[in-house]
């Protein structure tokens, strides 16, 4: 179907295109194993190499060092790769970007800097990325690659929304389990998994509004992990509950048996993809008019719904 942005969406930014799993891995084995797979799904997942935790303390070098030699290899057919680098807060922080913005320019899909305290330090995040990409690349014009902040924090959530209006931001990613470390022991280690990290009132509260905070700024939320790594049913009963209670529209992995029923639970059904197109194609021939579809009125404000619907197939 023909992109209906121009239509639809004349006067409004739309969201940028963004796979619905982002799995992470921070071992070479795990990395190539990630890659193996991204090629069985046809690259319909983002792989992100693990800078920060996926790091040995004292390895961080060698760390870099492979995923440089993994995402400039052949192994990366869909270039679909993304690093979370170390936080501002870390004597790592500024080694890992140096090192991004030097050997990887124009090669990663994202990066994500985890921790990010407020939007004051956010800010600071951002122009000291333009600055050392300015720096290390050697070209007319920067290409920063887009950004996702790790909101973790209860100072993040609180600034949420001013952080997702600051440039070179893709989206905004939910870190549950530091948010739960962060209140020094007033939340149950419960809240590291379901239900308790979708009822509590502070989750429920730092979900929304992060979630609010991206889709008002055309930004893509990003759900957390779901921590029980051997049980995919239970990966894909959190995805669709952050999909469909919360409004996330990416979630984490850190397995690959849960990379499919992420991206099951995150996309939209058969049944859902065909009533979108006969509805849309229904309008296209009335000239985007009012129209009746199954004894139900549908006008541009559905439209609108459903062409999205299908940018996410």
């Amino acid at each position: 179907m023909e992109n209906l942005d121009n239509i639809l969406f004349p006067n409004e930014k739309a969201l940028p295109a963004c796979s619905p799993c982002d799995h992470y891995a921070g071992h070479e084995k795990l990395i190539l194993k990630s890659l193996e797979t991204q090629k069985i799904f046809n690259g319909s997942f983002d792989i992100t190499c693990d800078l920060e935790d996926g790091a040995s303390i004292g390895q961080e070098a060698a760390l870099r060092q492979l995923c440089l030699n993994i995402i400039t290899s052949s192994d990366n057919s869909y270039k679909k790769m993304g690093v979370r680098i170390h936080d501002a807060q870390s004597p790592h922080f500024t080694d890992d970007l140096t090192f991004v913005a030097k050997n990887l320019f124009g090669t990663i899909s994202h990066l994500t800097i985890p921790k990010v305290l407020s939007f004051m330090q956010a800010e600071k995040i951002v122009n000291e990325i333009i600055a050392v990409y300015k720096k290390e690349c050697d070209t007319a014009s920067v290409s920063i690659p887009p950004v996702h902040f790790l909101i973790e924090t209860p100072g993040a959530v609180q600034e949420v929304w001013q952080i997702a209006t600051l440039p070179y931001l893709r989206g905004l990613d939910f870190g549950a389990m530091d948010f739960v470390s962060f209140h020094h022991g007033a939340l149950s280690d419960r809240c590291f998994q379901s239900p308790e990290q979708f009822e509590h009132p502070l989750m429920m509260r730092a979900k929304s509004r992060i979630v609010a905070a991206c889709l008002g700024n055309n930004l893509i939320p990003t759900h957390n992990v779901t921590v029980d790594y051997k049980n995919p049913e239970q990966a894909h009963d959190d995805a669709l509950r952050a999909r469909h209670h919360f409004g996330f529209l990416r979630m984490w992995s850190i397995h690959p048996n849960q990379i499919k029923p992420i991206l099951d639970a995150m996309s939209p059904s058969s049944e859902d993809i065909q009533t979108a197109k006969e509805i849309l194609t229904l309008a296209k021939q009335n000239y985007w008019a009012p129209i009746s579809y199954k004894d139900r009125l549908h006008d541009r404000a559905s439209y609108r719904y459903y062409w999205n619907l299908l940018k996410r197939i």
